[in-house]
Parts: structure tokens; sequence; C-alpha cells
């Protein structure tokens, strides 16, 4: 990039991948590619066995108390727009309240907040504090016996703060009747999720963030709650049957998948975590190397005159969000861009945690197991070009 070695520091926003996923979409696309679920040939038999697979490997890998429950969507964003879409549907009346947090992405703001306007939901936000914690305190003050939903990120894309949802979610479940649904979006790539173990009703993730394909993703949800929500799109593969006099659907997983779904990157998720575990050797030696080189890079930068990172708690993934005193953030991420330094500049689609702050954005270099600090070193003295040109 601009004559130098790339280094790729902006994976929070999508990971780069592993050749065993790119040999095995190839391998489909060339030898095995064909619709699924309709044909009696070996090719349509073959890809309908792999899809469904695929499932299996997944609700594994997540701990997904029964493949059923596991659900193919495009990404996180519209697994939380489906499971909107059937809470309104099923669940909410107005005036019934959802606890949300000010870290959320926009992915899970938004949505409610078209219900706030369509059915007259309450929002309630519970703050962050100064070093990118969650305000517990002041989130557990916010239930009360209007609550139906609490919904929150697992972890932060713009702080990296990981969020003790199994405390939450207990806490939820024992103060409240609501439903819980976690944003797994930044999580899953940097660890175990034990969805079983956490608890909550709903569970989403995007497979582009986990070293997987684009354009995939899961929503997991409980059998008896999914089992109640309406089609969200009607087509085929989600009918039971069809007539002139009406028509009856089918049930998890398939009444959430109309259409021809995106076969390829089901399976080449599933291929994913497949490197995960066996060329990897799973998440634990991934995530204590990423660590360390992270560890190695916040050291540095903060020897750096000011600047500042945004988000210390002390439970965190792979992500250094900062600001300079002296250069704009988008200013930032067009020098290390020269330097070959690739980060993100910006909101982080997380505008209202900009806004309590203080804060119109910040500049997010984002780790992956595949980065070294080589990387960290390029980083650090790429910023200080920064401080030299600006300061």
């Amino acid at each position: 990039i601009n004559g130098k070695p790339l280094v790729y520091l902006d994976n929070g926003a999508t990971a780069q991948k592993p050749r065993a996923v790119i040999d095995t979409l190839s391998r489909f696309f060339e030898q095995e590619n064909a619709n699924i679920h309709r044909g009696v040939h070996y090719l349509s038999m073959n890809a309908t066995d792999a899809y469904d697979r695929a499932r299996e490997r997944i609700a594994a890998a997540i701990g997904a108390p029964q493949v059923k429950e596991v659900i193919f969507t495009r990404g996180t964003t519209e697994a939380i727009n489906l499971v909107a879409h059937g809470l309104a549907e099923t669940h909410f009346s107005k005036g019934d309240e959802i606890v949300l947090t000010l870290m959320e992405h926009h992915a899970n703001f938004v949505p409610w907040q078209i219900l706030e306007e369509k059915i007259g939901v309450v929002l309630k936000f519970a703050p962050v504090l100064e070093n990118g914690e969650l305000d517990l305190e002041a989130w557990k003050g916010l239930f009360s016996g209007k609550t139906k939903l609490a919904t929150f990120t697992h972890v932060s894309n713009a702080l990296g703060t990981v969020n003790p949802v199994q405390e939450m979610t207990k806490f939820a479940k024992e103060t409240s009747e609501a439903l819980v649904l976690v944003d797994g979006a930044q999580a899953v790539p940097h660890g175990d999720v034990d969805i079983a173990g956490i608890g909550c009703d709903f569970y989403m993730f995007s497979g582009h963030k986990v070293y997987g394909p684009d354009g995939i993703g899961i929503l997991w949800g409980k059998e008896e709650i999914l089992e109640g929500f309406p089609p969200y799109q009607s087509g085929g593969d989600m009918i039971e049957r069809v007539s002139v006099s009406g028509t009856t659907f089918r049930g998890i997983p398939e009444r959430f998948e109309a259409g021809t779904p995106n076969i390829s990157g089901a399976i080449g998720l599933a291929a994913a975590f497949d490197y995960i575990e066996n060329e990897l050797g799973g998440w634990e030696s991934a995530e204590a190397h990423e660590q360390d080189v992270v560890a190695f890079a916040t050291e540095r930068l903060l020897e750096i005159p000011g600047l500042q990172i945004r988000g210390t708690a002390p439970g965190k993934i792979g992500v250094i969000s900062f600001t300079m005193d002296s250069a704009h953030p988008h200013d930032i991420g067009t020098i290390l861009d020269s330097e070959g330094v690739a980060i993100r500049a910006g909101h982080h689609c997380a505008q209202p945690l900009m806004e309590h702050f203080g804060i119109t954005g910040t500049a997010r270099a984002s780790f992956a197991f595949y980065n070294t600090k080589a990387d960290a070193d390029a980083l650090v003295t790429a910023i200080e070009k920064v401080h030299r040109f600006f300061g």
C-alpha cells in the first residue's frame, strides 16, 4: 500500500480470510455448486448435506442447546431486525420498557427506536464510565416491572470493553420478566462463546468478523420464542403448504430462511470454525497471542504525547481506540494509510457513545490473531509521524 507492506489493523470492521476458508469456497463453486432442499440429483443432495452440517458445526461451536435454534441471516444487523420484528408482533405493547446501554452499535439502537415510534415502547439507556466500562449499577437501576427486554453488546466495537453478559443476564432474569438479547458481533471473533452458559434468549453475530465470508450471520434464539414469531420474510422454502385458500409455514429454522439462502456463506463460516479449532488449536492460544500484541502496542502508544486511549477497562479485547490532541481521527487514518497501516477512523456506528464522551470520533486499531508486534511497531511509527506533522 503506497509502496509499504500492508499492516491490516481494521479487524473490527472485517477480518481477513484464512486459506482454508477460501479453498472451501472455491471447491464449492467449482465442484459442488447446486441449490438445496429442492433437488433429488447428486449435487443438490450433496449441497443440502453440506449446508445442514454447517448449521450443526456452528451450533456446536457456540454452545447452542439445539441445532434448529440456529438461524442463518445476512449478519448481526438482520438478526437484530428479525428479532425486533418478531417482538413487535408478539411481545411489546405501548409503555413497555427496553433497557439498553450507550455503548451499543447503531444496529442495536435504531430497530428499537423504530419500535419506540411505532408502538410507543420506552427506551432507557445505561451510561458508560470514563474508562469505558458499563456503569453496571446504573444499568441495574433502570429495571422495573415494565421492563420487557434488556439488550446489550457482549463486546463494544468502539472501545473493546467486554461486558459481564452472564451476570447481566442473570440479573435481568431474576429481577424482571425481560427477555435478553446479546449482540455478539465483536465477541465471537475473540474467544469461545457459550450461549447456554450465558443464559440469554437471543444471541447473534456476523460471519465476516470471525474469518468467514461476508453476507452470512447467525441468529440464535430459544425455540419456544422463535416458534411464536410470525415470518420475517415470505417465499420459497419457509412454507409448509400453499393453496389459494391460505398458506401454512414451517417451523424453525426454515421459517426464517425464505428463498435460496447463502449456501456457500454457511459452508464457508463452518470452515472458519474448523480452521480455528484444527489449525489454530482453538481460541485460547490465538487470543493469548493477540492480547500480548495489544499490550505491547498499548504500552508504546502511551509514550506518544497528546495521545489518549479511549476505553481502558480491565476486561477488553484487541481494540485500541484513541484520539490525539493535535489531529482529527480522519487525518490520523489518512496519514497512517500513506504508511501502509490500515485502521478505522470515525464514530464506528456508535454516535451516542461518542457524544457521551464529548468527541466526534476516534481512530481505532483492531487486532486479530495474525497481527504481530512488528505490526504494532509500524502502527506506532506511523502515529509518531502524525504527531511530528501536526504537533
